[in-house]
């Protein structure tokens, strides 16, 4: 089972995905993509098993994830301040992994239907629907 956690910025949230991850002993290999290099960094730091930056990366790494997770800007080109390119946002709506997409509100985007959550309880219900999914694998 390869996870992939994708993410953009400083790393914040991905480094926060990673290190949930290892922490539940999780069975799967996890892929850290990062739109820059310090979010790629951040998400190796946390215990990402390899990781790799920017657009080429995140285009092949999509094509064998068998999860994606990661902030909703992910699927919409131009978000995250710009770091997300339309080949970007094609290949993670056009990849066959499952998708666990957290809902921010931020760059111009609205999420309805969150509640005004903070990261950490959506980062909270990420892994554990990850989890979920996992376990449907047999691989929790």
């Amino acid at each position: 089972m390869r996870i992939l956690v994708i993410d953009g910025q400083g790393g914040k949230i991905g480094k926060q995905l990673v290190s949930g991850i290892k922490e539940a002993s999780m069975r799967a290999e996890v892929v850290a993509v990062g739109t820059n290099a310090m979010a790629t960094a951040a998400m190796l730091k946390a215990g990402a098993d390899v990781g790799a930056t920017g657009e080429n990366a995140l285009i092949v790494n999509c094509r064998t994830a068998d999860i994606i997770v990661g902030p909703l800007g992910i699927v919409i080109a131009d978000s995250l301040l710009g770091e997300i390119t339309p080949a970007m946002a094609a290949a993670v709506g056009q990849s066959p992994a499952k998708k666990l997409l957290i809902p921010f509100s931020r760059c111009d985007s609205l999420v309805v239907g969150t509640q005004g959550l903070s990261a950490t309880a959506l980062i909270k219900l990420a892994l554990d629907a990850l989890r979920e999914l996992l376990a449907e694998e047999r691989l929790l």
